[in-house]
């Protein structure tokens, strides 16, 4: 059946005689996997319909979800937009002054939000706010449950079912289906408005690129408020893929290996991350096996999707027996899709990762974008590593005079939600989308990014400075976690390095070097030197303007948590600046090269 408004793939789920008894959504309560098949997904989510609309939700009526990944969303989410109810998704881990904002914003009538903590900190601000009902996922002492909705919906089928029915049909893909507020890097985050038309746009060409199919099963972990899960779980649903939430972030490798999955999606912090920790094992191997490992690497680091010579599939035959079959070990043998996006992904990563037989494909879009705009796929010539791959076919893009990407296609959003005067700010007068991204096309389509315009800066000689590519690269060292590249108006660039401290305290431990705290430690001379080495041979590959003259380490770690990251881990620039506002003065009032605090 022709899919043109997102609820429309329960039907298609209901009418694929393969799905229905493969499809799944799954999630693990006290150890075991509870599993909910078609039936299960369509019943449960009719009834969220007939019950939020016994308790007088109204079409445009804004319902937000706060929760960590589980099938009760897509309850919820298909529930809500049966009856045109608008979904806000929000990110649990932003600030509560975020929260209040965006529900305000939002108009939000109900909340649903996953567990006890949550409520704690939503009630306060719903109280204040008035008129906000909050429904919990996990049982929670003092709060309404969303088996309630459900359970009301049961009860209110018989007068309900024909005017949801009457609903569904006055739906038009066109219609407003969610509100994602971006994570923002400067200041509050802004409400894409995406119609069902936007998200079907992209899931359909997707799903072309997706070799995965209905026998297969994906694990879900980047939050569901992030336009880039959230489509993809469209487009598993799509094609019948069945989908298994990890328990927590903490558990996303024990799942992978746990459930033996054939795909996933991701950003690229996961992947260092993960790679972090298979370096730390070769790290600490000795004598033969060290050799061995390392050897492995340097094969790795060579390999080409397609493109290898027979010499070099010898070698990585043996490469791949010795080590990177152990990689397959630790999470699983039968993935072979790996997506990744949200920000800039080291091509090194992307090539060690295919080597040892994990395909990562990279793609680039918005949430604006709903949000692909071009991706890598599983075909000889639609994969380059190092691009973000070839554009969808249903998109338009092309490179303005100044490098910025622009954009027109079905799956540009409709604006940002009462903000018409930005939203003509990111249109020009040719009804082209501004992405803010500088990149290339190359002869054969594909997309290349460079880096974003805002975050491009100039020096006090004329010459622009790229930060992310350096950045990139310099976080190819297993030494360093984040890092951000300042300079503006300034006479040469310099970076702020925030170290990957379990990778450096072992490394003292070799050389012996005894400290009592980070502070301590990055003031040490020895360990000074270190980065040194590791700036210099970064310089090597830069023109001379772009060379990290001086550098600052910090003690801090940076995350979502402590403000330095977004909910999508991008660097918050504006926040860095300010944290570091007297050290990077320091930086260009001394004649000292090195730095630490």
């Amino acid at each position: 059946m022709e899919v043109t408004r997102i609820f429309d793939i329960l039907d298609r789920l209901k009418e694929n005689p393969h799905t229905i008894g493969n499809f799944q959504l799954a999630e693990k309560i006290e150890g075991q996997w509870i599993k909910y098949n078609v039936a299960d997904y369509i019943e449960i989510s009719n009834n969220v319909s007939y019950g939020l609309t016994a308790l007088g939700i109204k079409k445009g009526d804004k319902i937000a979800t706060i929760t960590n990944n589980r099938p009760q969303w897509n309850f919820v989410d298909m529930g809500m937009s049966q009856i045109g109810a608008v979904h806000v998704t929000i990110y649990p881990t932003i600030s509560d002054e975020e929260f209040e904002y965006i529900l305000k914003h939002s108009d939000t009538k109900i909340v649903f939000i996953s567990d006890k903590s949550l409520f704690k900190r939503i009630q306060p601000i719903a109280l204040k706010l008035q008129n906000i009902e909050i429904y919990t996922f996990d049982k929670v002492e003092g709060a309404k449950n969303w088996t309630e909705i459900v359970e009301l919906g049961k009860k209110s089928k018989i007068y309900y079912e024909k005017n949801v029915e009457e609903i569904k049909k006055s739906i038009s893909p066109n219609d407003l289906l969610t509100i994602i507020y971006t994570s923002g890097t400067t200041g509050m985050s802004k409400g894409v408005m995406l119609s069902h038309n936007n998200l079907i746009s992209n899931v359909i060409p997707s799903t072309i690129r997706l070799h995965l199919e209905y026998t297969d099963k994906v694990l879900s972990f980047l939050p569901l408020s992030h336009v880039f899960e959230h489509m993809t779980s469209y487009t598993y649903q799509y094609k019948g893929i069945s989908i298994y939430y990890a328990e927590s972030v903490g558990t996303i490798p024990q799942n992978i290996k746990e459930l033996q999955v054939n795909g996933f999606i991701t950003v690229p912090r996961l992947l260092e991350s993960i790679f972090e920790k298979i370096s730390a094992t070769g790290s600490s191997l000795t004598g033969i096996k060290k050799q061995i490992f390392n050897w492995a690497m340097k094969v790795g680091d060579k390999y080409t999707p397609y493109e290898n010579s027979a010499f070099y599939k010898i070698q990585h035959k043996i490469a791949d027996k010795l080590v990177f079959s152990k990689w397959r070990e630790v999470l699983s043998k039968n993935v072979t899709f790996v997506g990744c996006g949200g920000s800039a992904l080291q091509p090194r990563l992307a090539r060690l990762f295919w080597a040892a037989g994990f395909p990562v494909f990279e793609g680039y879009g918005l949430t604006e974008t709903s949000p692909i705009l071009s991706v890598n796929y599983f075909q000889k010539g639609k994969v380059k590593l190092g691009t973000v791959g070839p554009v969808l076919e249903n998109v338009q893009l092309k490179i303005a005079s100044d490098g910025e990407i622009l954009a027109k296609g079905p799956n540009i959003m409709l604006g940002y939600y009462k903000d018409e005067e930005y939203t003509n700010q990111v249109f020009n007068e040719e009804g082209w989308f501004l992405t803010g991204d500088i990149g290339k096309i190359d002869e054969n389509g594909i997309l290349t990014i460079t880096d974003r315009k805002k975050e491009i800066f100039k020096m006090s000689n004329g010459k622009y400075i790229a930060p992310q590519v350096i950045e990139n690269k310099l976080k190819e060292s297993l030494m360093i976690s984040q890092t951000m590249v300042v300079g503006e108006n300034q006479k040469f660039p310099s970076v702020i390095i925030s170290p990957n401290f379990e990778f450096l305290k072992k490394w003292c431990e070799k050389q012996k070097i005894k400290f009592e705290s980070h502070k301590e430690l990055i003031h040490i001379p020895k360990v000074v030197q270190f980065f040194q080495t590791e700036v210099n041979k970064l310089n090597r590959n830069l023109g001379q303007f772009e060379q990290i003259k001086r550098f600052k380490l910090v003690c801090d770690e940076w995350s979502t948590n402590t403000g330095e990251l977004s909910p999508t881990l991008k660097l918050k620039r504006r926040v860095i600046t300010k944290k570091y506002k007297h050290l990077i003065e320091n930086i260009y009032v001394t004649n000292k090269m090195n730095f630490r605090d």
